[in-house]
């Protein structure tokens, strides 16, 4: 799965499945469908890129098209926790339902976001849900991409990941022991202060995620690349940060991408 140099660059794109559709202020900028497989698609294209994360209606759409081919391919499985709403933490299994459908499908693997939050109740189904797809994606040797979040409800009901080190520590922690084995398990992490402290946390390849831009771009590849130094981590799962840049030229935002993972590689 991942080339010679052990290095992955995913481009993300299941947020609107999830109800998350804004970029830098613009709530609506991943509203339109067509939109955004033109983006996909010029990213794809581009060299260095490896792969792509999305829900199956994004997938079938670049599969029609032929964008896949030679890519690697990771479901996302559960987007029931809906941006905003008051089940959000009971985050269910409604894209990719189960590793059998990933495998059936051939994809590459699986993804499920894994919010943290010890006073909602609906974590604790959350956490069961995911160590099950762990579990069933080892068992037919796929990626199972856990993406874990420290998470807490502020005064206005909203949900908020905690991003100091401490809290992605504790969230990295509770991640890896989820399922039977850890054989297949990669995460999928924030970059955070202290990240090189925050890396001794696991043993696990670890792809670091975009987020939602709101630094300025050269802000934001410095980061990345520094990030990047530290062994543990293999490369980068990006999407609004690369499918929406300021600037709108997508394919300069996903080759800066690429040198950072790949290096001269590419």
């Amino acid at each position: 799965m991942v080339g010679d140099d052990g290095r992955l660059l995913i481009v993300a794109a299941d947020h609107p499945a999830r109800g998350a559709l804004g970029v830098r202020g613009d709530r609506m900028a991943m509203g339109s469908r067509a939109d955004l497989i033109a983006r996909l698609l010029i990213a794809l294209q581009r060299p260095g890129v490896d792969g792509v994360l999305a829900t199956p209606d994004v997938l079938e759409d670049l599969l029609l098209l032929g964008a896949l081919e030679g890519k690697v391919v990771i479901g996302s499985m559960n987007r029931g926790g809906l941006q905003g709403a008051a089940f959000e933490l009971d985050d269910r299994f409604t894209a990719y339902r189960t590793a059998d459908e990933i495998a059936a499908r051939r994809l590459d693997g699986g993804k499920m976001l894994t919010r943290i939050d010890l006073g909602d109740p609906g974590t604790v189904a959350t956490l069961e849900s995911s160590a099950a797809a762990v579990t069933g994606l080892a068992e037919h040797k796929l990626m199972a991409m856990v993406e874990p979040f420290w998470s807490t409800r502020g005064e206005d009901g909203r949900v908020a990941n905690l991003l100091d080190p401490d809290s992605v520590i504790k969230s990295i922690q509770i991640a890896s022991g989820l399922g039977a084995t850890s054989a297949y398990t990669w995460l999928k992490l924030p970059v955070v202060d202290e990240l090189d402290r925050v890396m001794e946390a696991t043993t696990l390849p670890t792809l670091l995620l975009g987020g939602d831009p709101t630094a300025e771009p050269q802000a934001t590849y410095a980061s990345w690349g520094k990030a990047l130094e530290l062994p543990s981590v293999r490369g980068l799962v990006v999407g609004r940060a690369l499918l929406f840049p300021p600037d709108g030229d997508v394919a300069a935002a996903v080759d800066h991408a690429a040198a950072l993972v790949h290096g001269d590689t590419v």
